[in-house]
């Protein structure tokens, strides 16, 4: 059993060693990386996120630029007609399930929280709308509370071409990724990968040539053509 546990440590200290190199190089080559949906304050982030299930962050804050301007915080969101939420939201794709969930969002941090975004985990996943995923980029932006690793499609993709995860699952690629990287650089991580994964390792056609992270990188599931 010692010899297994022996075994066990330094894997995964060979594995921290790993993912303490490809930070380095990610925040080397992406110095001013930060979180791409623009947002003024915790409110304002929450009800973004939530936008953008199923939609580009570029497409989100075209729509927000104006919606901001026309329910200015939460009280305003819980007080309009769902209807009117709806319209403004609708090139965002699933526009009425989203604006269920963020007016009912909006009622509960009105009344629950003086209109206050909860700062903890377990209030936000209350809130209508609100899974782990929304719950760590409001924590991790805008508290600057580390509480766990951002898992889209971008962070899903690299962590397992480069050998940090086997999961497709997010909740448990957050898991592997959680003991990997040092705490205070959990949101941050999510914003270098996918700002790699954008610029860099795409799904289709990355490119491997010119990439800073190759000489880490098992390539798996990348398909390569000779």
């Amino acid at each position: 059993m010692a010899k297994k546990n022996s075994k066990t440590v330094r894997k995964t200290a060979k594995q921290r060693e790993k993912a303490a190199k490809i930070y380095e190089i990610l925040e080397s080559e992406y110095p001013d990386s930060k979180c791409a949906l623009k947002h003024k304050g915790s409110f304002q982030l929450l009800v973004a996120t939530i936008l953008s299930a199923q939609c580009t962050d570029v497409r989100v804050n075209i729509v927000t630029a104006e919606l901001f301007k026309k329910f200015g915080n939460a009280k305003a969101f819980a007080d309009a007609p769902v209807g009117d939420i709806e319209e403004e939201i609708k090139s965002t794709g699933f526009f009425r399930n989203k604006a269920k969930n963020i007016q009912g969002a909006s009622k509960l941090i009105s009344e629950k929280h003086k209109g206050k975004v909860p700062r903890t985990m377990d209030e936000l996943l209350e809130l209508p709308g609100v899974a782990r995923k929304t719950a760590n980029v409001v924590l991790g932006n805008a508290f600057g509370i580390n509480e766990g690793v951002v898992v889209d499609t971008h962070v899903t993709r690299l962590s397992n071409r480069l050998g940090l995860t086997k999961h497709k699952d997010a909740v448990k690629i957050e898991r592997d990724l959680i003991p990997l990287f040092d705490r205070d650089n959990w949101t941050m991580l999510s914003h270098l990968l996918i700002d790699h994964g954008r610029k860099v390792c795409g799904a289709r056609k990355p490119k491997c040539d010119g990439c800073a992270l190759a000489k880490l990188c098992p390539k798996k599931g990348v398909e390569l053509k000779n």
